[in-house]
């Protein structure tokens, strides 16, 4: 998919402070792309009608809509801001908008603070699962001013998210960490050694990063090829990243489906995730 240019940055806007968050990077990530920002609320009509008053909930709800509008309005005072008000399910309604806007983003539901495991249906998993755009999930605490990171694996999938994270630095005027892990038991389909594997893997994560790199010249880049556990290695880097960026899944991402990698930035990465999904890849020449 291609958006449109003029297709918003959609914020999920819950009752939590927490949530202004959320706002805030999508403010941020619609001024660095010139598009406009709409803030999406989910109504719940059935507790409304169990209030004492049903218009409480709605007002409420607009309530939300115009604080969150005056804090966007605080970090990118040029950006265009709408409030949307929806019935039903969040995920549901923001499934439903992922198919006609750039970017949605969400908090994680303090999924990093859990001691125990984060449930398959928690909202941001689910929604980075299903979305047809590419999916923001925010941290609670803002993120240090470090370089933006990107997981690659060789897919072709992976390949459009460097692309996406060239595009997210240049925006940024950040440096790019492109990271590319190879499993130390895994050895080259040939039948040559793990070695062989790591070097091919660094030789064509190189080339990649300088194909793509030609259309952001201005972005200073560092590539690093290491051996070990994929997701292991790119939570620990994250942990000094602004941004993580990965592909939803390493083969074909069917709807529903994330990849190992994926899942294991969503639940533990402390750095904001953007997880790419639904953008057809626009790969330089030889990649």
């Amino acid at each position: 998919m291609t958006p449109p240019a003029d297709a918003p940055v959609v914020a999920a806007l819950g009752s939590s402070d927490t949530d202004l968050q959320v706002v805030r990077l999508a403010a941020r990530e619609a001024a660095g792309r010139d598009r406009p920002l709409t803030l999406l609320h989910a109504f719940n009509w059935a507790a409304a009608l169990e209030a004492p008053s049903v218009a409480g909930p709605r007002d409420e709800a607009e309530y939300l809509i115009e604080r969150a509008a005056g804090v966007a309005g605080e970090v990118a005072p040029a950006v265009p801001v709408s409030g949307e008000i929806v019935e039903g399910s969040p995920v549901a309604a923001l499934i439903r908008r992922s198919e006609s806007v750039f970017l949605v983003a969400v908090g994680d539901g303090g999924m990093t603070h859990r001691q125990s495991g984060v449930p398959a249906d928690a909202p941001a998993v689910l929604l980075a699962a299903r979305a047809g755009c590419p999916v923001l999930v925010v941290r609670t605490e803002p993120p240090p001013q470090g370089p933006v990171l990107v997981g690659v694996d060789g897919s072709a999938s992976s390949w459009t998210a460097l692309g996406f994270a060239f595009d997210c630095a240049a925006r940024r005027s950040a440096r790019l960490l492109a990271v590319r892990v190879t499993e130390p038991a895994r050895p080259a389909g040939d039948g040559g050694s793990a070695e062989s594997a790591a070097e091919d893997a660094r030789t064509e994560l190189a080339e990649a990063v300088a194909r793509y790199g030609r259309r952001h010249p201005a972005v200073p880049v560092e590539c690093h090829s290491v051996v070990g556990d994929p997701g292991g290695v790119l939570v620990d880097r994250s942990r000094s990243a602004q941004l993580a960026i990965v592909a939803a899944r390493g083969d074909e991402p069917l709807r529903g489906m994330l990849g190992a990698v994926s899942q294991s930035l969503l639940y533990h990465s402390p750095a904001p995730v953007i997880v790419v999904r639904g953008l057809v890849s626009t790969a330089p020449d030889g990649v």
